[in-house]
């Protein structure tokens, strides 16, 4: 009898601790992975109830037992399958192996909106074909879901977007759309364009789009923000002494190639782009400038150069005052 009563008791623990065991086993060795998001703040009793409802654990007392008193899961976005145990879930949750919903990205002072839409596409967020073609679109023509921002209202009606889209670093969803990305970089230019530069652009009875354009021509053009200030002044300058500018950088939006420096061929390309051909500033801006390029072309500083180039071996701006002094200084650097 006592022997019978003690095999009674070992299948019974034994059955126990099988059932325990399965508890831990995986839902579908044939599941696919889904995402399980933990908000912050949840509960343990909730995440353990959303873990046995999606199917990916078989009991919640058990998930719970194993966490134990100090529940330690993190919030975050996760990538589960029902082929693992309780325990490697628990642990993947515990660790905090988030899968991120956002993405950083980096748009670099000035790129133009192809060059924008090819670094989005290639860090697969959105294709260049979307982007571009929102941002190629006339504002006569306004297509997007969100109010036209103030600061375009005194652009041409067929300018398009080409200069507006701030550069910066910014957070987007994984599933974000091109839409959404074009409005988080205009709402960001629209605070970097503070109310004292744009009663400083109307003191000067100049447009926003005016400089913009500007100050795409100086972003290309040079680097350190004290040689913005002063190209954006001998710029300025040539304008108001009905001068062409005569640089670089417009030429190589024309032609899409960058050289050290341009043949006659080249500055007689017809374009209206063509700053050695034409006269004043080109018709839009030819990339997207940061700030101290804006900056620079709203606040220029007066001196008597007339000429600069930079140097292909160090990167410097080389100034000079007169043709002649520019003429021996491009024998001497760009040879």
């Amino acid at each position: 009898m006592v022997k019978k009563i003690i095999i009674i008791i070992a299948v019974i623990a034994l059955s126990g601790f099988l059932y325990w065991q399965n508890l831990n086993s995986p839902v579908d060795a044939n599941g696919q992975e889904q995402v399980f998001l933990v908000s912050k703040g949840e509960a343990i009793n909730r995440v353990a109830k959303n873990l046995r409802i999606n199917n990916l654990i078989r009991s919640e007392f058990y998930f719970k037992y194993k966490i134990g008193r100090d529940n330690n899961v993190k919030a975050g976005e996760y990538l589960i399958s029902p082929k693992l145990s309780a325990k490697e879930i628990i642990k993947i949750l515990t660790l905090g192996d988030a899968v991120s919903r956002e993405k950083s990205i980096r748009i670099i002072e000035g790129w133009n909106n192809k060059d924008i839409g090819a670094y989005l596409e290639k860090n697969k967020i959105v294709s260049v074909k979307d982007l571009t073609a929102l941002a190629a679109s006339p504002l006569n023509r306004w297509n997007f879901n969100f109010t036209k921002p103030n600061f375009l209202n005194d652009a041409p009606e067929e300018a398009t977007l080409e200069g507006y889209l701030f550069p910066d670093t910014y957070r987007v969803f994984n599933n974000t759309k091109a839409e959404e990305i074009i409005l988080k970089m205009l709402n960001n230019f629209d605070v970097k364009l503070t109310p004292e530069i744009r009663a400083e652009i109307k003191r000067q009875k100049k447009t926003i789009y005016e400089i913009i354009t500007m100050a795409s021509i100086v972003e290309k053009e040079v680097r350190s923000t004290a040689d913005m200030k002063i190209v954006s002044g001998i710029f300025w300058d040539r304008i108001k002494n009905n001068q062409g500018l005569e640089y670089c950088a417009t030429l190589a939006y024309v032609l899409g190639v960058n050289k050290a420096q341009y043949s006659f061929e080249d500055t007689r390309v017809a374009s209206p782009y063509n700053t050695y051909k034409y006269r004043g500033l080109p018709p839009g801006p030819i990339a997207n400038p940061g700030f101290n390029a804006i900056s620079a072309a709203v606040y220029p500083e007066a001196t008597d150069y007339n000429y600069f180039l930079s140097d292909p071996a160090t990167g410097k701006t080389i100034y000079s005052r007169t043709l002649d002094e520019h003429n021996a200084n491009k024998y001497k650097y760009l040879k």
